[in-house]
């Protein structure tokens, strides 16, 4: 084991987001205020060490996840009955089965406008879409150069770490789906915008 591999450990234990390597390999190299690290360290000699790290983690009650761009240290998943037990334990909250199918939406179809997602849904989204934007699952990536500019959304790294996913490809079918036809939007001013359900959505708390 390198030297250095008990303070990797630490760090990815202390973290509260995931650790992309190039930050792990920059903070090993800088070392703690007023202490010395270790500047001769390479990125590939710290994702060689991920790995080991993942093996020796893998037959203990915890794991090494890669998520959202970067790792972190996580409970095992067939131990999560255990761990429900605890009180005080910081669950991500549920999403609603509205929330979820906005949400496959965007992530298949981003960046994607407001009224692109109620067309394939058939409701009015913008309540849900508040709420997804507030618990920081999606985000505003811009505006389309459609008329009147509607703002478009897309998923966040939040969204990668609540699935457990690397990045965007591991979507199940991600390029069948993407290659989908998507409904043309009703226009904004037309008697079918008016005829849009509106769906109950959960509180942003």
């Amino acid at each position: 084991m390198r030297e250095w591999a008990r303070v990797l450990e630490a760090l990815l234990f202390a973290a509260s987001e995931p650790m992309e390597p190039s930050r792990l390999t920059t903070l090993l190299r800088d070392g703690p205020d007023g202490g010395q690290g270790w500047p001769e360290i390479k990125e590939e000699e710290l994702r060689e060490e991920l790995a080991q790290l993942s093996e020796r983690l893998a037959p203990r009650g915890l794991i090494l996840r890669e998520v959202a761009g970067g790792f972190r240290i996580g409970t095992a998943p067939d131990l999560s009955g255990w761990v429900a037990k605890l009180k005080g334990v910081v669950r991500p909250p549920r999403l609603s089965p509205p929330s979820l199918e906005t949400m496959a939406v965007i992530a298949y179809r981003q960046p994607i406008s407001r009224a692109e997602i109620e067309a394939v849904r058939g409701v009015d989204c913008s309540g849900t879409l508040d709420t997804l934007v507030e618990r920081g699952i999606i985000r505003i990536s811009g505006r389309s150069e459609a008329p009147g500019r509607p703002i478009l959304y897309g998923t966040t790294p939040l969204f990668l770490e609540h699935f457990g996913l690397r990045d965007l490809d591991e979507l199940p079918n991600s390029e069948e789906l993407r290659r989908v036809k998507l409904p043309v939007p009703a226009d904004p001013a037309g008697p079918q915008q008016k005829e849009l359900l509106h769906e109950a959505v959960e509180p942003a708390s």
